[in-house]
């Protein structure tokens, strides 16, 4: 029989719950090799052979890379080593598998054997942007806009998720994108990362389930209704997507498998349909629209532009928003299977750095184009921005429709608007569960290490709360005042939650660049510490280094040049044709929150107004080895042991 263990010097003092089972035992005090496979638990005489703790077995314990004194905002629990089980009431499963990570992604999640993020990500990405923005930028920039914007968007997109993947191949710890972000570049800088990210989601949860509702008033029956407008839509329905979401990940990873297929076969019968159309289904008035757009497609919308060029600029913001949710990736890799560290261990998110911005981009484009060869760019059902005045040429003054819609309509074909009205709904439900499933990991992400302990300040008891779970190990706190944050939003609020992702975006981009410039600043202190699994250089240790992304470090130069030329640039052409306070409001207040919250910080944590230095090769090391820690000590490996 087994006697109990007591923890070890180096746990950190959160670390209340030890699970004292024979099979156990002997991992409370050791970490995972490199070698171990699923179920096999290390003897003390491998510890030699983990390369995560590789050139750290001197020290038991290192320092805290934050100041956590009582005094600051923001006060982080002294974690130096983690071991492989953390308190219950931390940590969540590493249950999903790969097929599941593949339909969350918004479309196109990794099809690794262990791991479920993939179709996590793809729910995230194929949401109302693709069937009710394309409409927009058609009606506001022509056919060509339509095609350049959607296209740009993935191009940046795609270089993005480049930077992201390669540090989440090394680190898939919770609170990924905050992470990073504090390690590399600034702690109060990843502190407001973390903030603007939840609140992305936070956000567009509740603004999806507004659009539905728009939708659902499609449908006469429900539009004359207001008991059915705001008990069933505005109630249950936000209610139902909330128990969802407190489903074992287990289910809600198959879940997610179900509603991303289903997606993408609305999609595929979409595009088919579209084609069908344009061969001469239905009306025969479709089959002028196609010649008619791209014998000029540079006409515009001249109330919102005095050039093309401007609509083009506007246009290129509005698709930005199709393209939020390719990195959620980052927000369920906490619960996906750990992968074997000696076999390239971030296998399964190379596939959504690679083809899932592709197959996105790729969506956009064809589904746009098809739809400008089935509608007039200027056809008064077609969505228009919200601000613009009155177009009194336009008799026809019927509600704005999504695109798709709008040419099922005009196709006569019995049914179809129907049918497509509900693909829209569908889509709209099962993005903002994926969105509210990414903001209560992100918050549970951001809060988990916080300490809240007694004796601490009410608000920093608060805010530790949303980083526990409950008996299912599902962050419930945080999902649900993440569900009933913004219930009461405004458009404004909207459009932010687009555009604050950028924000986010930019942050990585730059956080990589720092990492990428300091591993080979001090790449033969990391070589000669035997530092594991960032000798990106390294041949001989090519296997250990999970993925290297094209292009680096030029490529990540780009994407942050493309952020910042798109928050800055891009999102404030609505201006240039005179002032508006909406798309004023959605494109630069984000801006002002996001340097206000971080200068806060700055003030009330008393931090040092620069950057993390990363000159000394010693400090480097550190801030591996923390992340390593973090990597080994972030979930519960109940799961992994109990199957083997």
């Amino acid at each position: 029989m087994s006697e109990a263990v007591e923890p070890s010097e180096w746990q950190p003092d959160w670390l209340s719950e030890l699970v004292n089972r024979s099979t156990r035992s002997a991992i409370l005090s050791t970490p995972f090799t490199s070698d171990q496979t699923e179920g096999h638990l290390p003897a003390p005489s491998e510890q030699q052979n983990d390369p995560i703790s590789s050139g750290n077995s001197a020290n038991a314990s290192q320092p805290p890379l934050a100041d956590s004194e009582s005094t600051h905002i923001f006060d982080y629990r002294e974690e130096t080593r983690l071991p492989v089980t953390p308190s219950g009431e931390r940590s969540v499963r590493r249950t999903l598998k790969g097929i599941h990570l593949f339909v969350r992604i918004e479309i196109l999640y990794h099809n690794a054997p262990r791991s479920s993020n993939q179709m996590i990500t793809v729910n995230a990405t194929l949401g109302t942007g693709l069937y009710w923005r394309g409409g927009q930028i058609l009606e506001l920039g022509g056919p060509l806009a339509v095609l350049v914007s959607f296209l740009v968007v993935g191009l940046l997109s795609w270089a993005v998720m480049q930077c992201i993947t390669e540090m989440l191949c090394i680190w898939p710890i919770p609170g990924a994108l905050s992470v990073y972000v504090s390690q590399f570049v600034d702690e109060e800088l990843g502190i407001t990362v973390g903030i603007t990210y939840w609140f992305t989601y936070s956000m567009s949860f509740s603004t999806l389930v507004a659009t539905s509702a728009a939708e659902f008033n499609f449908w006469r029956g429900i539009n004359d209704s207001r008991t059915i407008q705001g008990v069933v839509i505005y109630f249950l329905i936000p209610l139902i997507l909330v128990l969802l979401n407190t489903m074992r990940i287990q289910i809600y990873g198959w879940l997610e498998v179900a509603t991303g297929s289903l997606k993408i076969f609305f999609l595929i019968f979409i595009i088919i349909a579209l084609i069908a159309i344009n061969l001469g289904a239905g009306s025969k008035e479709s089959l002028h629209y196609g010649a008619e757009n791209w014998g000029s497609p540079t006409d515009f919308d001249r109330d919102a532009a005095d050039n093309w060029v401007i609509s083009l600029l506007m246009s290129i913001s509005i698709a930005t928003f199709a393209y939020v949710g390719v990195e959620v990736v980052s927000s369920s890799v906490l619960e996906a299977k750990s992968p074997n560290l000696s076999k390239g261990g971030g296998n399964p998110f190379k596939f959504s750095a690679i083809y899932i911005p592709v197959f996105a981009t790729v969506a956009y484009c064809l589904s746009g184009v098809l739809g400008t060869l089935d509608i007039a760019w200027n056809h008064p059902h077609l969505p228009r921005l919200s601000w613009l005045p009155p177009d009194l040429n336009k008799d026809d003054k019927s509600p704005s429709r999504a695109a798709f819609v709008v040419i099922a309509l005009a196709s006569n074909i019995p049914g179809l608007d129907d049918t497509f009205n509900a693909f829209l709904v569908f889509t709209c439900l099962s993005c903002a569960a994926t969105n509210l499933y990414v903001a209560s990991r992100t918050l549970f992400g951001l809060t988990s290490r916080l300490e809240g302990g007694e004796g601490r300040r009410w608000y920093l008891r608060v805010l530790a709360s949303f980083g526990k779970t409950d008996g299912r190990q599902v962050p419930l706190r945080a999902m649900i005042f993440s569900a009933v944050a913004f219930w009461w939003f405004v458009e404004v609020l909207s459009e932010m939650a687009s555009v604050s992702v950028l924000h986010v975006w930019a942050c990585e981009c730059l956080a990589f660049i720092r990492f990428y410039r300091c591993i080979y600043q001090h790449r033969e202190y990391l070589e000669r510490e035997n530092i594991a699994l960032v000798q990106r250089w390294s041949v001989k240790n090519y296997s250990d280094y999970p993925y290297r992304s094209y292009g680096q470090p030029l490529l990540a130069y780009l994407a942050l040049s493309g952020c910042i030329f798109v928050l800055l640039v891009a999102n404030g052409a609505a201006l240039w044709n005179g002032f508006h306070l909406l798309p004023f409001l959605a494109s630069y207040l984000t801006v002002i929150v996001f340097i206000g919250i971080w200068i806060l910080l700055k003030i009330f944590r008393s931090a040092p107004w620069s950057f993390v230095d990363l000159s000394q090769p010693k400090r480097v090391a550190e801030i591996f080895r923390h992340l390593h820690d973090i990597r080994l000590g972030g979930t519960d490996s109940t799961e992994d042991i109990s199957e083997g």
